[in-house]
C-alpha cells in the first residue's frame, strides 16, 4: 500500500500540553502524523486503545502514547482500522453489547456480525456501523453459558461489566472449539480482578454486599450492629483490597465554645 492511498482525517492531537489541530493520514497499515509531531506509526505496533467520549488514546509497543480528538465519524475509522490490524488477541464472531442493561433486556439489542480484539485494557467490539469497548478493570464476570438464538440454544461467552453504576451484560457466540479458547483467554485477560472467597472475612463481606445493595454507611452500621470506627476499619480493608473506593467522606463535628455559647441563646428564645 503507497502513501498515495493514504485517507486524510481531520484531528485535534495533544503536543507539548497543548492540542493540536491537524489532519493525519490513515490507512490499514500505518497513521501519519505531520509537523510538530512527524511521526509514523505501524498498525501492528499499537497494543492499546481508550476511549473516553470523542477522545481515544493510541499506545504502542515501544511505550508511545497519542491522545487524539476528532467528530464521531473520523473516530469511527480511526478506531475500526486499529481495532482490526493491531497487536492483540483477536476473532470473528456474532456479538450483542450491551445485550441486558439494569437487569432488563436492551430493547433494540440484536446479533452483530463482526469481531472481538482483546487489547491491554479493554474489550472490543467492532462491526460494520460500531465500536464498542468494556474496559477490563470493569469486568465483573466471564461465564461460559447458553443462549437461545434463532430458537436454539447456543453455547455463548457472557461478559457482565459496571457502566455508569449499571450492570450490563453482552454476549459473545462462536464456534464452540473457538468460543472455549476465548473464555479462557478472557478470564487470563481480568484475573488481576478477582478475589478470592478466603481473601474477605464474613463481616467485610456481608458489608461489601450491602454496598452493592445501595445501602449507605449509617444504615450498615445499623443491620450489622457495628460502630462508625468499625465501619470504617472494614471500610479501609476493602478499600487496600480494590474492592471499593471512596466516593464521599463524611465528617465527625463537635462544638466550639462558640457554638455552644449560639446553641444556649438559641434555646432561652
Amino acid at each position: 500500500m503507497t502513501e498515495t492511498t493514504l485517507k486524510q482525517v481531520p484531528v485535534k492531537i495533544e503536543y507539548g500540553g497543548k492540542w493540536i489541530s491537524t489532519k493525519i493520514g490513515v490507512n490499514e497499515e500505518k497513521i501519519l502524523f505531520p509537523e510538530p509531531i512527524s511521526a509514523e506509526i505501524k498498525i501492528k505496533t499499537i497494543d492499546d486503545l481508550e476511549e473516553k467520549k470523542n477522545i481515544i488514546t493510541i499506545s504502542t509497543k515501544k511505550g508511545e502514547s497519542y491522545k487524539i480528538a476528532s467528530i464521531p465519524k473520523v473516530l469511527q475509522i480511526l478506531k475500526k482500522t486499529i481495532i482490526m490490524g493491531c497487536s492483540a488477541y483477536r476473532l470473528m464472531a456474532y456479538f450483542m453489547s450491551p445485550a441486558i442493561r439494569g437487569g432488563v433486556m436492551v430493547s433494540n439489542a440484536s446479533w452483530e456480525k463482526g469481531a472481538i480484539a482483546v487489547l491491554k485494557t479493554g474489550i472490543w467490539f467492532v462491526s460494520k456501523n460500531k465500536q464498542i469497548c468494556i474496559p477490563l478493570d470493569e469486568v465483573t464476570g466471564i461465564e461460559l453459558t447458553k443462549r437461545e438464538v434463532q430458537g436454539k440454544d447456543n453455547d455463548v461467552v457472557q461478559i457482565v461489566n459496571i457502566e455508569n453504576e449499571e450492570v450490563v451484560t453482552s454476549f459473545v457466540l462462536c464456534p464452540l472449539t473457538t468460543l472455549q479458547i476465548l473464555f479462557n483467554y478472557l478470564k487470563d485477560a481480568t484475573k488481576g480482578t478477582e478475589v478470592s472467597a478466603g481473601d474477605v472475612d464474613d463481616v467485610s463481606a456481608q458489608v461489601a454486599m450491602l454496598v452493592y445493595s445501595g445501602m449507605d454507611s449509617h444504615a450498615i452500621e445499623k443491620m450489622v450492629n457495628i460502630s462508625h470506627k468499625e465501619i470504617e476499619k472494614i471500610y479501609d480493608k476493602l478499600i487496600k483490597q480494590g474492592l471499593v473506593e471512596v466516593v464521599m467522606t463524611r465528617r465527625e463535628v463537635k462544638l466550639t465554645t462558640k457554638g455552644v455559647r449560639f446553641v444556649n441563646e438559641a434555646v432561652k428564645t
